[in-house]
């Protein structure tokens, strides 16, 4: 990919509400680690350092996530060679899988994405002509997995912890938040203001019982 596309790939990233840094820095240690294999006569770099594998996520909640997660269990992913990159919603991804799948860069990938984006999910990676073993699926969303992993009470005291208990007890009394359950009360809460997503998942991943992490993001911190 030229500079002009990669500028317009981080544009678009951008606008969806997610930072293009990540995107930069995988695009860089790719073409590093592609070089550095090229100039050694091998197939990646094999001292540990270099891009091992892209995380493609939806949005910059569910890369905030992923490394307080993994950093809990000791890890440094970037360290390790895994960048996780958002893309500013699942629909981005054929742009991610031009620049970094078989047809461009060819980094190694995994990825993450929500239930109701499966299909497009899916149909994307396998016409890049990828397997969609590494790629996960979160139901509803990660922060629904999260809120299911904890239990409301334990979610209103990150609330609350977090000084935002007033701002919750108003949304939830709302008209159209009336008949929704808990939980859903708490998932929509956390989309309701700019930055208050990526905040709560970090928050979130903080607080989960390590023995009690979500199935997809279990899965693929273990296949990165």
């Amino acid at each position: 990919m030229d500079e002009a596309s990669l500028s317009r790939l981080a544009a678009i990233t951008e606008a969806a509400g997610a930072s293009s840094a990540p995107l930069l820095a995988a695009t860089a240690a790719t073409a590093a680690t592609a070089a550095t294999a090229a100039a050694n006569g091998a197939a990646g770099a094999k001292d540990g350092t270099g891009l091992r594998v892209v995380v493609l996520v939806e949005g910059m909640s569910d890369r905030s996530a992923l490394i307080t997660l993994a950093a809990r269990r000791g890890r440094d992913l970037e360290r390790e060679g895994a960048y996780v990159v958002p893309m500013g919603g699942a629909t981005n991804i054929g742009h991610f899988l031009d620049l970094f799948g078989p047809a461009g860069l060819g980094a190694r990938l995994a990825g993450l994405c929500d239930q109701g984006e499966e299909d497009g999910f899916r149909r994307s990676v396998e016409r890049a002509g990828l397997r969609w073993t590494g790629f996960f699926v979160c139901v509803a969303d990660l922060e629904d997995e999260m809120i299911r992993a904890l239990g409301a009470p334990a979610v209103e005291e990150v609330i609350e912890a977090a000084g935002e208990r007033g701002p919750f007890r108003t949304f939830t009394r709302q008209p159209f938040q009336r008949d929704r359950s808990r939980a859903q009360q708490l998932r929509r809460f956390m989309g309701t203001r700019s930055g208050r997503k990526v905040r709560y998942g970090q928050l979130l991943a903080s607080a989960l019982d390590l023995t009690r992490v979500p199935d997809p993001l279990d899965a693929l911190l273990a296949a990165i």
